[in-house]
């Protein structure tokens, strides 16, 4: 009994470990994209460097670190460390929370581009469009596989059902002027998903943190004075931190 709950800890040990390691890595590769991906609405996506060079084309041109001469990283998220860490710390604990069952993988390979969208969405307040779909359909992809999988602890169907309930909840309110933005819109079909994979109390949970989270954020603001009852602030970092809070609870309580 010793021996097998020694070696249960040990590959939990190396799992957490993996996941750390891996987080760290894609913050460390997600620098370009940050860059790339930070211009206000309706502009294009930049092509060069702070300094001007062109930055390579294809996959290499969004993940490598630095531009081509290899000697000007992107100022604008310095420092690098700290999206390093924070991606790390978000993977570490989708790790210990979620355990060795299979969705934790669609779960790292998920994290790593809602991250982007969140810092992106923070700094520039847009949710580019070519992260927010596909990510819903990556994660109903993933969660699709999972679920075919022995050890599985969630449903397909309930995040499925999640997927279209929550997206249905925002468009809806999409409807009234000033609520929200259609990005949050497109980003609810990726929340609804992952979030319903748990049944729908951690929908509802995830949901309802990240709007509490956005009004405590919004009410600090006006508290301190950096903004008015009229400003508009991003509403996808408090949804994908409500998320990742429900997602984490979710997975905790299976």
């Amino acid at each position: 009994m010793e021996i097998t709950q020694s070696a249960g800890e040990t590959q939990m040990l190396a799992m957490t470990a993996a996941a750390a390691v891996w987080g760290a890595a894609t913050g460390w590769c997600a620098q370009a994209a940050l860059h790339r991906l930070s211009v206000p609405a309706g502009e294009t996506w930049q092509s060069t460097c702070p300094d001007g060079h062109l930055l390579p084309s294809g996959i290499c041109g969004w993940l490598l670190p630095a531009c081509p001469t290899g000697q000007h990283r992107y100022p604008g998220w310095r420092p690098a460390s700290a999206v390093c860490a924070l991606a790390a710390a978000i993977c570490t604990v989708l790790a210990l929370a979620v355990g060795a069952h299979p969705e934790l993988i669609a779960w790292l390979l998920l994290a790593p581009p809602a991250l982007v969208l969140a810092l992106v969405d923070a700094r520039v307040h847009r949710l580019p469009d070519r992260l927010t779909l596909p990510l819903a359909a990556a994660a109903l992809l993933l969660l699709a596989v999972a679920g075919q999988l022995p050890h599985t602890a969630g449903s397909f169907t309930t995040a499925a059902l999640g997927c279209v309930a929550l997206g249905a909840v925002f468009s809806a309110m999409f409807l009234i002027p000033g609520s929200i933005g259609f990005g949050d819109v497109k980003l609810s079909l990726f929340i609804g998903a992952v979030l319903g994979w748990y049944g729908w109390s951690a929908l509802l949970y995830g949901a309802l943190a990240g709007y509490l989270i956005a009004a405590v954020y919004g009410i600090t603001l006006i508290a301190r004075r950096k903004a008015t009852g009229k400003t508009r602030i991003a509403f996808g970092p408090s949804l994908l931190l409500g998320a990742f809070l429900g997602l984490a609870a979710g997975a905790a309580t299976q």
